[in-house]
């Protein structure tokens, strides 16, 4: 358990407790704190040559109480990255597309009053090097609970079938007073390749490598 997590006993094993708590959580952190958290979130992107190494890289608007994406986008487009960003299907329908962000190009808010861009084209999460993945929290083993939507879950299962190839790259990006010791999982769960958070960029694959 890290110094930052909310819990200092175990975890609550229902999804839906542990999501409640981590969301409060999230929410009661101060404003200059969010904004102190993301610009220290772009300055270790930038320390770990994320977006020098990357060139398609999938982002998302952050919620309201989501760890702030804006900075780290911006930088991205000012240094010649492809940005991308999810496009949430039609109702019953989970399988996202990504759409590139340009500057002509105009917005749009989705059925989940999310910025989306209005693109004619779109391309798979298989065509990205990088994906920033949103999560409420994330275990030391890169374990994620999200939103319980399942959007990404699906999007993405197709990296379970990978054993070498490990394209796109999965970052979760987060407070530190998201992570937690361990998350409940299903079979179907996939870790992240790694995690950045204001204060950390940890690597679990290199962490199950040692």
């Amino acid at each position: 358990m890290n110094d930052h997590s909310p819990y200092s006993g175990s975890v609550p094993s229902d999804k839906s407790k542990l999501r409640r708590q981590l969301k409060q959580a999230r929410a009661q952190l101060p404003l200059i704190t969010r904004q102190r958290a993301a610009d220290q979130l772009l300055r270790q992107a930038l320390h770990h040559g994320l977006l020098q190494r990357f060139r398609r890289i999938g982002f998302y608007i952050p919620m309201p109480t989501e760890i702030d994406l804006i900075p780290l986008i911006n930088q991205a487009l000012w240094m010649g990255c492809q940005c991308y960003l999810p496009v949430v299907p039609p109702a019953r329908s989970r399988h996202m597309r990504f759409t590139q962000i340009h500057q002509n190009h105009d917005w749009y808010l989705n059925r989940f009053r999310i910025l989306e861009v209005a693109a004619p084209n779109s391309v798979s999460a298989k065509q990205l090097d990088l994906i920033f993945v949103p999560l409420v929290g994330v275990d030391s083993e890169g374990f994620r609970l999200g939103m319980g939507g399942g959007f990404y879950d699906t999007t993405l299962a197709f990296r379970r079938h990978r054993h070498h190839w490990r394209m796109p790259m999965l970052i979760g990006a987060a407070f530190e007073c998201q992570r937690v010791s361990a998350v409940p999982r299903e079979p179907w769960d996939m870790p992240l390749d790694a995690l950045i958070t204001e204060s950390a960029y940890i690597d679990f694959q290199r962490k199950i490598a040692r």
